[in-house]
């Protein structure tokens, strides 16, 4: 392989495990990810006001 070659290879490597490492800091940072998480119980469908 080329010098081309393993530098096109590392490049694209880095920005795909670069890419998962941001996304990933993304979702578990966030503080107002977990306030919106509700589990079916707390989600009020309004069936018994009838």
């Amino acid at each position: 392989m080329t010098l081309a070659g393993w530098i096109f290879l590392l490049a694209s490597n880095l920005f795909v495990i670069g890419l998962l490492a941001f996304c990933f800091y993304k979702c578990f940072s966030s503080a107002q990810s977990a306030d919106s998480i509700h589990s079916p119980l707390d989600i009020d469908t309004r069936d018994e006001e009838k």
